[in-house]
């Protein structure tokens, strides 16, 4: 589950809702687009917010940035309804966000929304200037996880959000707030939790558990690729993305210091790397 380093937007962002013609998005955004404009898809339990370290380094190297709540996600609605969030649906709600903001755009995902971009792209590449897949893998997720995934499968028709957030707590402090998380993110954690749609979890669950690899279509596509992750990675091991990202013939960032979130443990560290591969796309057509 991503922290994000903070939770008040930067001087001259704006959160606004987008209307598009598959329903309104949650977005947080800033900057002007003198090297394009960059759409953030946060991953499974995730919100926009991950993405808040990034705004305002992206911002000042000259990037219009905006992320956004998937479907079901925290303050982006969704129906009760599983198919909803089929990964289909969720890479039409990308196109429908890309075509709002208008203009070829630099695409996003951390985690699960790595897949959705992926399938936004394969779907059709046009909307796009590139796509940077964050701690986002080949395909399934390890097996550690999908056990973690098969209990939470479980768990959640049998129970409300509110006692399997307690119990996942008691089963893995990591996925709690310690001591020092600040009371208000502390808060933010349960309450994004809380107001994310469980269909939406259980539909993403089984996409990450089920994924096939789907490299080399990816790198068929011929669009400019970026692979970024951490040091570290428990859901997809680092040696998985390192033979990913040799595969597409992407660009390869690791972040020093940081594991499954970079966006959020390192941002402008992370920042700096987005920023100089959409530099370079910017100047180079690929097309």
């Amino acid at each position: 589950m991503s922290r994000p380093p903070f939770l008040e937007l930067p001087p001259g962002a704006e959160s606004f809702r987008l209307s598009t013609p598959r329903g309104e998005f949650a977005v947080s955004a800033a900057g002007r687009p003198r090297l394009g404009t960059a759409l953030l898809v946060p991953g499974f339990t995730g919100s926009k917010e991950d993405f808040v370290g990034l705004l305002a380094p992206l911002a000042d190297a000259g990037l219009r940035v905006a992320a956004l709540d998937q479907r079901g996600q925290y303050e982006t609605p969704g129906p009760a309804e599983e198919t909803a969030y089929a990964q289909s649906e969720l890479a039409r709600d990308v196109h429908a966000v890309a075509e709002a903001f208008g203009g070829p755009l630099h695409l996003l995902g951390h985690s699960l929304g790595g897949l959705v971009c992926r399938a936004a792209v394969l779907a059709d590449a046009a909307p796009f200037r590139s796509l940077t897949l964050v701690s986002s893998g080949p395909g399934a997720v390890c097996a550690a996880q999908q056990k973690r995934i098969g209990l939470l499968l479980e768990a959640l028709p049998a129970l409300g959000m509110a006692e399997v957030w307690d119990a996942m707590g008691r089963l893995d402090p990591t996925e709690a707030p310690s001591a020092e998380t600040p009371p208000r993110t502390a808060e933010f954690l349960r309450r994004r939790w809380l107001t994310t749609v469980p269909q939406q979890l259980v539909a993403t669950a089984r996409q990450l558990r089920d994924e096939p690899d789907r490299t080399a279509e990816l790198a068929a596509v011929g669009l400019p690729l970026h692979v970024l992750s951490g040091e570290e990675d428990e859901v997809w091991p680092v040696p998985w993305i390192d033979a990913m990202a040799e595969r597409l013939g992407a660009r390869r960032t690791v972040v020093a210091g940081t594991g499954h979130s970079p966006n959020a443990e390192r941002p402008r560290e992370t920042a700096r790397a987005l920023a100089a591969f959409w530099s370079d796309v910017a100047v180079s057509p690929h097309r």
